[in-house]
């Protein structure tokens, strides 16, 4: 019996300026029917082009070599028209982000209905009325009637995942090609979007190709996995046999870069001093009826020497609280204290004394760095503006701060376009240092990072908070890293605090229903746990 799809010999280039970069070379699979196959690896590594370049939706820049068959018929020599057809019919595609996919100006029953339009002309309107409900019962839409008249800014992220696969469904395609479907989702919500998958795999027979970096997803769903590397194929193998007896050097050391629940306990590193003390903090937007509170009487505290978590799903008030202790939010009632100094009742030279104190770094190093000036001059500003550093001796200073998150002191001359991801965020907590601050706010420092350079970091994070004693403040909602890296931990629910305690007390023995339902939806990297849990 043939495959459902088989590529042999895949080969993509992306052509600029005159100048060819090979981001594909020479890939071959196979997907057969009703099989879930995960196209692993880290950014760069060509999964994505790969998978893409199957439907015609690459840039134009693009030269494809090698074959796909689809039943026999190589999609990469059909005419344009013949193409498009086949991936509205026969291929459907879920995109990682369903905010930039969807049309924010028509509801979604006309965006599923679209397709329809266009795909199926022989339906009539009451038919396709009739089959977007269907589709929206079956990605599990509750109350679909009523949904029909809905639009993108009224679902949640989940909602509009489900849209999304609804959209790719329409057609009743073979394949569904699923590109980081769950990235951008918060792990409850990324537990039930797989579950919808998975039955519509076995309920209707659909083949999925799912590419991800997350090796819990891959555990949790796929029956065969192809891990890429480089653009070339490094290991293909069945899913149980991939985590439990890799052959490539590079599937192990990925493996072993994943982190996992179930850290030691470590001794308390903090001392007695409170460096950041958050006392019945409340943030509210808006006036009246209209108005949302993102904190709600929040307390904690941070000690000297010490790494506390901020853990919860999106809208739970956990970057809320670090922008208030940066002073980058107003309060709205309580008390926010960093080394004693209440944010509230000092402004002025004052206030910038205070803030000197707190170093921050974001998620997006991209973002957070000037792209017009230097590593150099990113990690010598605040000394510029603060410690008023000058010649020799800033030149010293950024060298040494630059070794201290191992990056060359060469490197200063370079430009943060001519970094990896990693080393923009080992500049960016350079700078975050540069002033050897009593306490750091670390927002989601690691979450768009590949799971290697992500252990890196967090290593780097751990040294340098062994060394240099400051408080830390670290946000997130990835519980397996925070397993590995904080003391205690904070766990926020709709803006309130619904759990606390020591890190291995609030993983191991949780004692709030919503603790419990975050862990039990963190994938693991091992396929029989996720099964047993499945049948649990």
């Amino acid at each position: 019996m043939t495959s459902l799809l088989e590529v042999r010999h895949l080969a993509v280039d992306f052509v600029t300026g005159g100048e060819t970069t090979q981001a594909v070379r020479g890939v071959s699979f196979a997907l057969e029917r009703r099989e879930v196959l995960a196209l692993v690896g880290e950014s760069g590594s060509g999964k994505s082009v790969s998978a893409l370049a199957l439907v015609g939706l690459l840039p134009r820049n693009t030269v494809v070599r090698g074959e796909a068959l689809l039943d026999g018929e190589d999609l990469f020599t059909m005419t344009p028209a013949r193409r498009e057809a086949v991936r509205g019919t026969r291929i459907g595609v879920i995109f990682q982000d369903p905010g930039s996919a969807l049309d924010p100006v028509f509801s979604i029953g006309a965006q599923i209905e679209e397709m329809l339009i266009v795909h199926r002309p022989e339906m009539t309107r009451a038919q396709r009325r009739a089959r977007v409900i269907e589709l929206l019962e079956m990605v599990e839409i509750a109350e679909p009637r009523k949904r029909l008249s809905s639009y993108p800014h009224q679902l949640s992220g989940g909602q509009a995942q489900r849209v999304m696969i609804a959209i790719a469904l329409a057609c009743d395609p073979e394949i569904l090609i699923a590109d980081e479907p769950t990235t951008a989702l918060d792990v409850t919500v990324q537990r039930e979007v797989l579950d919808v998958l998975r039955r519509l795999r076995d309920r209707v027979g659909t083949a999925i190709i799912m590419i991800t970096h997350d090796m819990g997803v891959v555990a949790d769903i796929a029956d065969r996995v192809v891990v890429l590397h480089d653009g070339l194929v490094e290991e293909a193998a069945g899913v149980q046999e991939l985590f439990s007896a890799p052959t490539a050097d590079y599937t192990r050391r990925l493996l072993a870069a994943v982190p996992r629940l179930g850290a030691p306990e470590r001794d308390d590193p903090s001392g007695s001093t409170v460096v950041l003390d958050v006392d019945a903090l409340s943030v509210v937007y808006g006036r009246g009826r209209h108005a949302v509170a993102a904190v709600d009487d929040v307390t904690l505290a941070v000690r000297e020497g010490e790494i506390v978590a901020l853990a919860g799903e999106s809208g739970s008030g956990k970057s809320t609280i670090g922008r208030c202790a940066l002073g980058l939010t107003p309060i709205s009632a309580g008390t926010v204290r960093v080394c004693g100094v209440d944010l509230r009742a000092v402004s002025g030279r004052r206030a910038v004394a205070v803030k000197r104190q707190v170093g921050v770094v974001f998620q997006n190093s991209t973002a957070a760095l000037d792209p017009r000036r230097t590593v150099g001059d990113a990690v010598a500003e605040p000394l510029r503006v603060h410690a008023r550093l000058r010649g020799a001796a800033l030149d010293t200073r950024v060298a040494e701060l630059l070794d201290a998150v191992g990056l060359p002191a060469a490197w200063r001359r370079r430009y943060p376009h001519e970094l990896s991801g990693g080393q923009r965020q080992r500049v960016a907590i350079a700078r975050s240092i540069a002033l050897r601050p009593r306490l750091l706010i670390a927002d989601e420092p690691t979450s768009a990072l590949d799971v290697s350079v992500q252990a890196t970091v967090l290593e780097l994070l751990r040294e340098l908070q062994r060394e240099l004693r400051f408080a830390c403040l670290f946000i997130s909602h990835d519980l397996a890293v925070v397993d590995e890296l904080c003391d205690r931990i904070v766990v926020l629910q709709h803006g309130r605090v619904v759990e606390e305690g020591r890190r291995t007390q609030v993983l191991r023995a949780p004692r709030h229903p919503y603790t419990s339902a975050l862990i039990a939806s963190s994938p693991v990297p091992d396929p029989l746990v996720q099964a047993q849990r499945r049948t649990a």
